[in-house]
């Protein structure tokens, strides 16, 4: 008689992975109700400035990696800062949408001070593209006004549009097309990618803020009160 092969969720390696996702999961659940919590405890003046670092590393460990800055990206604010802020991102990403707005505020906010570095982290789907079209527009200068674009326009357009979001930004066209067409930084992408996954980043958005690792679209008021601890 014919023994039937056990299905993948009953053998042990199933079994092991099912458990994985699960521990998984219930750490970023976990993690994003510590973030609103912190965030709360801000606004209702439980938590003072100094104790916000504090009660971070009780879940980050503060890290220092030389990759973490990247080589060929672009960013904003002061050459000489006192905080860097790196994200991992993904024009795709419905959290770095929400985020957007809180890095421009801090860009304008704090340009003697602060060090806004883009890195990208392409996971869904045309992301790549995307990122292609924020390096092509970097290339005339333009990538913040494309990043900004992408973000507010994120989920509307196609890719057929993206000419004319460069066309409506102050490019040359034709110049964008060549180089979309021609994947021109694509091994720059790929490279912020591999970082990323050597820098243990799963999805997006991602901070690294003067070495703390933090996960997720982080609160208006936990940014800023991040940044006013770390500048003093």
């Amino acid at each position: 008689m014919e023994t039937r092969e056990k299905q993948w969720h009953r053998q042990w390696w199933g079994v092991l992975l099912i458990l994985f996702l699960t521990l998984f999961l219930i750490v970023l659940v976990a993690l994003g109700f510590y973030i609103a919590d912190i965030a709360g405890r801000i606004k209702s003046g439980e938590m003072v400035s100094e104790q916000v670092l504090t009660e971070l590393n009780k879940y980050k460990t503060a890290e220092e990696n030389p990759i973490i800055n990247g080589a060929n990206n672009y960013w904003l604010g002061s050459s000489k800062p006192k905080i860097t802020i790196v994200e991992f991102a993904d024009f795709n990403c419905p959290l770095c949408k929400n985020s957007f707005p809180n890095i421009r505020e801090i860009s304008l906010k704090y340009k003697n001070d602060v060090k806004i570095i883009f890195r990208d982290y392409p996971i869904d789907e045309n992301s790549i593209n995307l990122a292609l079209a924020g390096r092509c527009a970097g290339e005339q200068g333009l990538f913040w006004l494309m990043h900004d674009k992408l973000f507010a326009r994120q989920g509307n357009f196609s890719l057929e549009e993206l000419p004319n979001f460069a066309n409506q930004i102050g490019a040359d066209v034709n110049k964008f097309n060549s180089c979309f067409k021609d994947e021109k930084y694509l091994n720059d992408i790929k490279k912020d990618y591999s970082d990323g996954e050597s820098l243990g980043v799963t999805g997006t958005p991602i901070w690294f803020i003067n070495g703390y690792k933090i996960e997720g679209d982080i609160p208006h008021d936990l940014f800023i009160q991040i940044i006013e601890e770390l500048i003093q």
